[in-house]
Parts: structure tokens; sequence; C-alpha cells
């Protein structure tokens, strides 16, 4: 049986054929996510949904015509998105995502921000309801500035995520979101798993159309393909699907390192704490703290380094292997560097101190860059896991694979005892994972986790084990 899977993140739009027989990952191809529109106020991020729908319509097209046995369509998406739809399922929206700002804006006669107003309006219980998910990237965060505005569209319209607006674009169906997406507009009450219609109710938000929350992995829609209708399963959150292709384990504390990135530790049972508390598989959960500044941190450095080059018109090779050497080869530096470069769980202030004529250099800066994301990742592991009685830590995603020295200098404050995801398509991997359990091949994730480890544990890498 074979699959085709589909990842919509924050830079690609990637897409493979997924065999559940042989467990392997074929025909990967990857496109650029679409530019963000230009001539926004500040503060505001938003994307094509057409350009979005379009694209992944033609990779769906493409990738069926390398399997054209396959038998449907497993997805992940990049989360805390929002788009409006209205009532025959056609955007009437852009697709506004988690980069967005504008709730950080200065809401009048308030003496503070959107942000601050709505924090205002909830009360300890209801935030800890809510996962103790508290960002202006939220969509919850999105509608309330639309309504202070009153912008909402005025025609009726039901809200979606990113990929529910896709796959109502591509089948024609109701829009329908799992648990995990249902999280990630921030208005889900964890203890109930529905939408948390008090505080819906106290910000003025609860007349709106909320999708119906639907199984995980359940058949959301069918998409005419290569002359076939194939059913579309509900997508997932990539945050999770990461981590089911990273193959996380209950004794293992996982570092997700991106464009941005996460500190998580999985938990059989709803757990609350100073850290956030999302939804997983198999009703588990996931303990974390998210958006610590990461990649999102270091290419901000990048583009102060390249400004000149690029304002004479000059192109750069991929100055990375050159940044990782140096680094590397910079043994010790007292140059300090705080990445918190942007809004994010470590505040939204970076620094650079300590700084000298003989340290001010490629090496010494992202060396010393490495050093604080290493301590972020401490100070945040502290919180997840105060007992520190993990086995080893799981690092993932691609800068945690392409930067030796960020795993090395984790480590050294962590412990050494460490592996590293089988494959640098995590999320990938994770749909191969979730299309077994989905497509009822084997009787839950854990166990299409243990049965896929296995086999890359046999074919690839013996130091997984």
């Amino acid at each position: 049986m074979r699959y085709l899977g589909i990842d919509i993140g924050s830079s690609f739009i990637k897409g493979a054929v997924l065999d559940l027989e042989a467990l392997t990952i074929g025909h990967v191809e990857r496109l650029p996510f679409p530019e963000p529109l230009r001539g926004l106020p500040s503060g505001h991020r938003e994307f094509s949904s057409a350009e979005i729908i379009a694209n992944t319509q033609g990779l769906l097209q493409r990738l069926v015509s390398r399997a054209p046995d396959c038998a449907g369509v497993v997805m992940c998406s990049q989360m805390n998105s929002l788009v409006f739809l209205n009532r025959r399922g056609a955007p009437i929206s852009d697709v506004i995502t988690w980069q967005d700002q504008r709730a950080l804006l200065p809401l009048r006669g308030s003496g503070g921000s959107y942000f601050d107003a709505l924090n205002g309006l909830l009360d300890s219980e209801q935030r800890r309801q809510l996962g103790n998910e508290s960002r202006p990237g939220l969509p919850l965060a999105f509608l309330f500035w639309f309504l202070k505005n009153r912008s909402l569209p005025s025609e009726p319209f039901t809200l979606a995520t990113l990929p529910s607006c896709v796959v109502t674009g591509l089948c024609g169906s109701g829009v329908r979101t799992d648990l995990t997406h249902a999280y990630a507009c921030g208005a889900l009450n964890v203890e109930t798993r529905t939408w948390h219609r008090s505080v819906l109710d106290k910000l003025g938000l609860a007349s709106l159309e909320w999708p119906e929350i639907v199984a995980q992995g359940c058949v959301v829609g069918e998409c005419r393909l290569g002359g076939r209708h194939l059913p579309v399963h509900a997508p997932v959150g990539d945050y999770q699907c990461s981590q089911v292709g990273a193959f996380l384990d209950h004794d293992e504390l996982s570092l997700n390192i991106s464009t941005g990135s996460a500190v998580i530790r999985l938990s059989p049972t709803l757990v609350f704490g100073d850290f956030q508390t999302r939804p997983y598989f198999d009703r588990h959960w996931l303990k974390t703290i998210t958006h610590l500044p990461a990649g999102r941190a270091l290419n901000a450095l990048l583009k102060l380094l390249s400004e000149l080059a690029v304002a004479q018109g000059l192109t750069l090779a991929d100055p990375w292997d050159y940044i990782l050497r140096e680094a590397e080869l910079t043994h010790q530096t007292d140059l300090r560097v705080d990445p918190a470069f942007y809004h994010s769980a470590m505040g939204d202030h970076g620094s650079l101190t300590n700084v000298c004529e003989d340290n001010l250099t490629v090496g010494h800066l992202f060396r010393s860059a490495f050093a604080g994301m290493a301590d972020n990742y401490a100070k945040c592991a502290g919180r997840v896991a105060p007992a520190r009685d993990w086995s080893r830590l799981v690092f993932s995603g691609g800068l945690a694979l392409k930067a030796g020295l960020l795993r090395q200098l984790i480590c050294n404050r962590l412990g050494q005892a460490h592996r590293v995801a089988a494959s640098n398509e995590d999320t990938l991997l994770g749909l191969l994972v979730l299309a077994q359990a989905f497509t009822g091949r084997v009787p839950s994730v854990a166990d299409a986790i243990a049965l896929t480890r296995k086999h890359y544990i046999a074919r690839n890498s013996p130091d997984m084990a």
C-alpha cells in the first residue's frame, strides 16, 4: 500500500510517496512556500490562500503520477493559522500565520496592546485550561484584533486553519479539524477537548462559526487525483508530526531545532505546569516550551553580516559551511549573545554584550549564539522536567542535525547521552508512521512508531538503539 504525504511548512511545501509495506519514503519533492503578501500594515503577515491551494494541488498531481496505485493522502501543516471561508468553502481572506504580530499593536484607549487586553480578560484557570499557551501569534489573538477593529468579513463565514482551507479547496468538503490544529487556534479547552465556550463568550467570539473537531486520523474528504477519488485524512500539526518522526519515547527529552525550536517531554496523562500542555496522539500529551530562538535568530545575524553585499548587488554563496567551521575553530569566547531578537518564549529583546575588537568575528559571534541557545534549552528543560529524569536527549530538526557544535554545547549542559532523529525529513517520516495507524494497519501510533523505528534501526541507524 502506498500513500501520498504532504507537509505544508513555513519554508517549503513538501511531498513524498509513502510505502507502508516497505516503510520507505520516495520521490520527495519540495517547493518554496509562497512569499508573504507585500504592502500590508506593520505587524501583519499574510499569504495567498489561492496560491497555497494551487501549489499543493499541483504537487499532489505530480506525486500521483509517480504512484498511480496510491490509496490516500496524509498531511501535516504549520500551526497557528487562520483563514475565513464562505459558506461554499471558498476562501474570502488570505492566510494569517503564526508569524503575524498584529496583536502586539497598541489598542487605542487601553494603554497597552490587543494582546495585553486579551490576556487581561482571562483568569489563571482559563489560561491553564487553554494549555498555558499565550502568544500573539495565535488565531485567537488575530480574531480579537479583527473584532476590536470591526473588520470581520461582512458575509457569513466559517473559521478555518490553513490545512482545513487546503483540504476544503481540494475536496469540496466541510470545514473540520483534528485536535492538534484545534489546540493551535488558542481556544481549545484541553480538559474537555472542545472549544472553550466560556473564554469565547468573554472575548466576544462565541457567535463565530468554529470548525468541527474530529477524531485524529479520520477521513475528512476525498480528493480527485489521477482519475480516482482518494481519501484525505484529517491533517495534523507539523510540531506533533515531527515528534512522531523522531520516534520520541517517554523517557527521552526532545529538542526540535529548526526555524524555531522547542523542548519537549512526552506524558501519558494531562499535566499542567510552567510549560505548555499540547495534545499528542493515542490520548497522550506533550509538555513543552515552544518558540525558542533558533534558526530565525541566526538568520537575523546572517542578514546583518550580508547587508553590504546585498546592497551592492552581490550574491553570496551558501555561508553556512564557513560559519559552522569558524564556530567550531573558536574553542572559547567571552562574547555573549542572547538570541531573543523577536517575540519568543525567552522575551523580545536580544543582545550582544562583552564585545571587543578581538571577539567581533564570525566564529565568536556564532559560537556565542549557539551557547546562548544552549543556555535557553537548559533553562526550559528544568521547567519541563524539573526532576531531570530523562535517559537521553533526542535531536531533531534541520538545524539540530546540521550543527554538531550546537548539539555538543547542549549535551554539555543536559547530559551526553543522546541520539539524533532517524531522518532529516522528520515530518515526512512522521506521516509514514501516522499513515500506518490511520489506515488501521497497526492499532496505535505508538505501535506504528515501534514498528518503523525497528525497521530504521536495522537498515540505517544501529546507534539509535
